[in-house]
C-alpha cells in the first residue's frame, strides 16, 4: 500500500438467511429478506446473516454493523470490530457477519446500520411483524 487513504464505497448491504461460497468462489446469498414474521413477542430469530461488499476504496478500515430498536434507540446487537484492507483502487472486499439468536422484544422497526471507521455509512429498516390468527388457527 501506498500510504494512501481512500474511504471506500458500500456496494451493497443485504440480508439473508444463509451464505454459501461455490468452488469456483461465488458467494450464494440464501433467503434475502427485509421482515421477520413472529407470532409472539419477545421473538429470537435463530439465524441472519448481513453481507456488505466493500470497494472503490484504498487503506485500512473498521466495519461495524448493529441492530438498534427504533423505539427506543436500545442496541439489539453489534458485531466487534470488523478489520478489513483494500490494497487498491480496484478492489474489493465483502465481509459476512453472521448473527444468532437475536431476541426482538416488540413487532416494529429496526435498523441494520452500517459504520466504517466509526461513522453511520448506511442505515435500512428490518420490519417485525405480529403473524395474527383468527380463532380456528389461520394466519390473518
Amino acid at each position: 500500500m501506498t500510504g494512501v487513504s481512500i474511504r471506500p464505497n458500500l456496494q451493497f448491504s443485504v440480508l439473508c438467511d444463509d451464505v454459501r461460497r461455490e468452488d469456483n468462489g461465488k458467494f450464494m446469498l440464501l433467503g434475502l429478506f427485509e421482515a421477520i414474521n413472529a407470532k409472539t413477542f419477545p421473538a429470537t430469530h435463530h439465524t441472519l446473516f448481513v453481507v456488505n461488499r466493500w470497494c472503490k476504496g484504498e487503506g485500512s478500515f473498521v466495519q461495524r454493523i448493529r441492530i438498534v430498536n427504533t423505539k427506543d434507540k436500545s442496541l439489539i446487537f453489534q458485531t466487534d470490530d470488523q478489520p478489513f484492507e483494500l490494497a487498491d483502487i480496484d478492489a474489493h472486499h465483502t465481509l459476512i457477519s453472521k448473527f444468532n439468536n437475536l431476541v426482538f422484544p416488540n413487532a416494529g422497526k429496526y435498523w441494520v446500520e452500517v459504520m466504517i471507521d466509526g461513522d453511520l455509512l448506511l442505515n435500512y429498516p428490518i420490519m417485525l411483524r405480529e403473524i395474527k390468527q383468527s380463532e380456528n388457527g389461520k394466519e390473518i
